[in-house]
């Protein structure tokens, strides 16, 4: 569960960095986003090449790779070269493009959902959620273009 959680706070940094503009606007504004609704900087990592929100809360992601592995303590995640989902104070919700690897398989990130009073990040995956550590998601991470088919993170390649 707790590396669902993970992915679901990398997921929740890609919707709440799509979530300043209706255009797309660069990379470097995005991390300072994510905290203006509620959400840590690092839910997303330093591949982001541009985002767009619409009034609604509808946000679009893209990243500077066709493909990005991030290592979270606990977590191995993957996000798709483009993540979408809806945006609101403290959550993200409707989410897609975000997977995190639970044992062997992958799993869909669907919600992230910010819990201050409790420090803590939790990431939905359908009717299941794990809670993390807000604190595992305040430095930007750095995305890896591939991984090891054990998915160990000394396996990590650079992007």
């Amino acid at each position: 569960m707790e590396k669902c959680a993970r992915l679901l706070m990398t997921a929740a940094v890609v919707v709440l960095s799509l979530a300043a503009s209706a255009t797309p606007i660069g990379a470097d504004k995005v991390h300072d986003l994510l905290p203006k609704y509620g959400l840590p900087a690092g839910l997303l990592p330093d591949a982001v090449k541009s985002y767009s929100l619409s009034d609604d809360g509808t946000f679009e992601i893209q990243l500077s790779s066709s493909s990005c592995y991030v290592h979270f303590p606990s977590n191995l995640v993957y996000l798709d070269s483009t993540i979408k989902g809806d945006l609101s104070y403290g959550r993200i919700s409707n989410l897609s493009g975000i997977q995190a690897k639970k044992l062997f398989l992958w799993v869909t990130v669907t919600a992230i959902v910010a819990h201050p009073d409790q420090n803590s990040v939790e990431f939905q995956v359908g009717f299941l959620s794990q809670s993390l550590p807000d604190s595992e998601f305040q430095s930007i991470p750095r995305c890896k273009s591939s991984v090891a088919c054990r998915g160990a993170p000394n396996l990590l390649s650079d992007s």
